[in-house]
């Protein structure tokens, strides 16, 4: 299997501005991606999705660890980096910011096919743009019309992704690429979705829904305040969710005849070097004030917790801490 993104204890903090403290967007985390496969980044606003997205494409340069995007630095001043960011397709999450203001629907479905050194046409790449847009769903009578000026959130969305895949990536890197369009455009996009890995391309998707994440990928990554704190299966992650955190939000999905369930209040601050989830954990321990590890507890289902579906050494030290609390 060709591996196409490595990540290696990466981390990144913006140091902000004159005057202002550090933050930390990304706590160290180690992950690949490879030809055929799919992975979701699953949590809430602020948890580092976009961030991590980032890293990978060389859009921000990490201040800790490496990236390695086709063997290659992506952020390094180079043609070979160039080369492997071109081997991408970027859906970025503002779909009213990613779009040039200028030009038309077909022209930013097609531009991609027409950066310096392509060797293809004008015509064959506003055909191939034409097919895309058709695929996904955006009626031709719009195609004349300025993509970031005349559309809605929706068709914009649609546009960023006809333009991702215009040019067949390798990888697609997709931040919440339907959350603006209605079930039914929405069902028609995630089979596109799915057709990546089944080509043998690979999917880095984002998304705060874990039921859509289980139906695009095969493997999701939970992040919360820039940890990771629960990696493995998708299906696993939705119906056996392991750490407090995914729990919370798999309790959180609406079902038919049930209450919504509410999330949990924070009884205060987060506090630095412990769980990220302490302040909100409904049965904190006190080995939660400091940080647990990533640890593996069945079939690469991996999770950051003291309590639960843990290890026996995990057990063991839980078990311990409490004895010396009675």
């Amino acid at each position: 299997m060709t591996e196409i993104v490595r990540l290696e204890d990466l981390g990144h903090v913006f140091s902000g501005r004159r005057g202002e403290t550090p933050h930390r967007a990304l706590h160290p985390l180690t992950l690949s991606i490879g030809a055929g496969q799919s992975l979701a980044l699953v949590g809430e606003s602020g948890s580092g999705k976009t961030t991590l997205l980032r890293l990978v494409l060389g859009l921000e340069r990490p201040t800790e660890g490496t990236v390695l995007l086709f063997g290659t630095d992506p952020a390094a001043p180079k043609e070979e980096a160039l080369r492997a960011r071109r081997r991408c397709g970027y859906v970025p999450q503002d779909p009213f910011g990613g779009l040039p203001p200028t030009l038309s629907v077909l022209d930013t479905a097609a531009e991609p096919l027409r950066l310096p050194g392509s060797t293809i046409g004008r015509s064959e790449a506003r055909e191939r743009a034409g097919d895309l847009l058709e695929l996904c769903l955006l009626d031709s009578s719009l195609w004349t019309a300025r993509a970031g000026l005349s559309l809605s959130g929706g068709q914009r969305q649609r546009v960023s992704l006809a333009r991702a895949l215009v040019a067949d990536p390798d990888l697609l890197v997709a931040d919440e690429p339907t959350s603006m369009q209605d079930s039914q455009t929405r069902e028609h996009l995630v089979r596109l979705l799915q057709e990546r890995p089944r080509r043998g391309k690979a999917l880095l998707f984002v998304t705060h829904d874990l039921v859509l994440a289980r139906a695009v990928t095969e493997r999701a990554v939970v992040l919360l305040q820039g940890h990771v704190v629960e990696e493995g299966p998708t299906e696993a992650l939705l119906l056996r969710p392991l750490h407090p955190y995914t729990q919370a939000l798999a309790a959180a999905l609406p079902r038919l005849g049930q209450p919504l369930a509410a999330p949990p209040p924070p009884r205060g601050p987060a506090l630095p070097g412990g769980c990220p989830f302490l302040a909100r954990c409904p049965h904190p321990l006190p080995a939660c004030f400091s940080a647990p590890p990533l640890q593996d507890v069945a079939g690469g289902h991996r999770a950051a917790c003291w309590r639960g579906a843990t290890p026996p050494a995990m057990q063991d030290e839980t078990q311990k801490q409490e004895n010396e609390r009675r």
